[in-house]
């Protein structure tokens, strides 16, 4: 607002500069119980735009003007009267403070010359301690003859709206930790508090667990962060959850009794705690972090999402993008023990009789002659359905050579090899060198690993095919694009995911015998 529109020599009185103030905060609703000397306060916030609601108790004024402040990210103002109506007041305050919503509670008071009272605090640095750092209230006393004291207009300094918090984001190698350790975690769990909720974290958190298979279980006031119906939500068992998780990701959420402190038995005694928070005089509460990472949740999510596109993919990421690009109607064939496995849960069928597979027998093998078969049928009642076969690199080589079938029928076939490298897990290139130094692979090469990085793509193109060798989710992206516009021509996308990257362990001492 500027000083200079107003005519010279006009009075303005205390109430109309509080209004003033509190709109150029762009502050939208006021809620409050109007009584000496406040209510020509509330008079003025109506003159100025500003949407007053009279309620019957402070308490629940408060706690609506609290309310604002979270789902708008501006305070709301709380509007009372001194003495009791302030003291009733409190309880709101607290809250707010407790749950981190911003809030601005105004209480007038008796005149200066009553009461020996120092300067009281401006508008603009209530509404930025109100929603800077961690939100929560703040309390302005307003001595009740500076209400309806009368200055000269012209000589008010205005204060521009304040600019919005600051993002922060973590530190690369707080990052670059808590990704480490939630690589090598078994059985990761991401907790979503009402701080990503008020973040707007939705989008980057929906992504993030998408993109790395994690199960989470919202709090409270978190739920609808990620919809409570994705397949990732193990709301329906958190005590199971909470009690196994090797890993624990907080964010936005605070160990506090609704998580029981994060302490045994209803956690692991072992539990890794990797933190993120807007606040430093959080990390660290009741349990020690093995990682912590301050700074706006939205902003870290995304550094996380930035990190991801730079290491090794994983299985989910992989299906992740493969769900969100192929057909909802095509034919999908699959088969291999980690790629079959946990495309059965993250790529959807929306039709019968569309999903082929190792089946009953467990038979390692059957992909490419289950494709071809699904694209002849294909060709004769459906042209333009796709097929789609979906491979591990272990399964592939029983009928690789099929390859030569699907070209010299031309049969549009994309074929999507998902390489770690080895059976169940493998080797990468360094650490594949590194066993040759200890004599013949026959001996010292473990029996699950194969050939790192073996180009499984150069046999499509060698018979005429279009071959794609990816490492990153772009190329990914860009394979998968071109492949499925590409209606004539058969291709095979070889997708080469983090060696180490595996299934969630099993509980069934029958699929788990094997100690490798």
């Amino acid at each position: 607002m500027a000083s200079g529109s107003a005519a010279e020599g006009e009075a303005v009185s205390g109430a109309q500069l509080i209004a003033e103030s509190l709109k150029a905060q762009n502050i939208e609703y006021m809620f409050g119980i109007v009584g000496i000397p406040v209510t020509e306060i509330a008079i003025a916030a109506q003159a100025v735009g500003i949407k007053y609601v009279g309620m019957r108790n402070e308490q629940a004024a408060c706690y609506a003007a609290s309310a604002v402040g979270y789902l708008t990210g501006r305070p709301g103002v709380c509007l009372v009267v001194s003495g009791p109506g302030f003291l009733h007041a409190l309880g709101g305050m607290a809250n707010a403070t407790m749950n981190c919503w911003p809030l601005i509670v105004i209480g007038g008071s008796c005149d200066r010359n009553q009461e020996t009272m120092g300067a009281f605090q401006e508008f603009p640095q209530a509404v930025r301690t109100s929603i800077y750092g961690r939100p929560g209230s703040c309390y302005i006393d307003i001595p009740g003859d500076f209400v309806n004291l009368q200055v000269n207009k012209s000589s008010v300094k205005y204060v521009e709206c304040c600019l919005p918090p600051p993002i922060s984001m973590s530190e690369c190698s707080a990052l670059s930790k808590a990704a480490s350790i939630i690589a090598h975690s078994k059985q990761p769990l991401l907790i979503i508090g009402k701080g990503a909720a008020y973040s707007h974290a939705e989008n980057n958190i929906r992504k993030l667990v998408d993109l790395c298979g994690l199960p989470f279980l919202p709090t409270p006031m978190a739920k609808g962060v990620v919809p409570d119906n994705h397949p990732n939500c193990v709301a329906a068992a958190r005590s199971t959850a909470l009690q196994h998780a090797d890993v624990i990701i907080l964010l936005g959420a605070r160990l506090n009794w609704i998580l029981h402190f994060g302490l045994p038995p209803r956690f692991r005694q072992d539990v890794k705690v990797i933190q993120i928070d807007i606040c430093a005089e959080e990390l660290g509460n009741n349990v020690r972090p093995a990682a912590i990472l301050l700074g706006d949740i939205n902003a870290v999510t995304k550094q996380g999402l930035a990190l991801q596109k730079s290491l090794p993919m994983n299985y989910y990421t992989v299906f992740h993008h493969i769900r969100e690009l192929i057909p909802k109607d095509c034919i999908l064939v699959s088969e291999g023990a980690n790629t079959m496995d946990i495309g059965r849960t993250m790529l959807p069928n929306y039709y019968s009789c569309q999903r082929l597979d190792a089946g009953t027998f467990g038979t390692m093998g059957v992909g490419l002659g289950f494709a071809i078969a699904a694209a002849m049928v294909a060709k004769d009642q459906t042209p333009e359905k796709r097929v789609i076969c979906i491979e591990g690199d272990s399964a592939f080589g029983f009928s690789g050579m099929e390859v030569e079938t699907i070209c010299r029928y031309n049969l549009p076939i994309l074929i999507i090899v998902v390489n770690n490298n080895g059976i169940y897990t493998g080797l990468d290139a360094d650490a594949w060198k590194e066993m040759l130094k200890f004599g013949d692979p026959a001996t010292c090469v473990p029996p699950v690993s194969l050939l790192p990085n073996s180009h499984y793509e150069e046999i499509m193109s060698a018979f005429g095919g279009k071959g794609y060798f990816v490492k990153t989710p772009e190329e990914l992206q860009n394979a998968l694009k071109a492949s499925v516009s590409d209606k004539q021509t058969p291709s095979l996308i070889n997708v080469m995911i983090d060696p180490q990257s595996e299934r969630k362990k099993q509980e069934f001492h029958w699929l788990t015998r094997s100690n490798l």
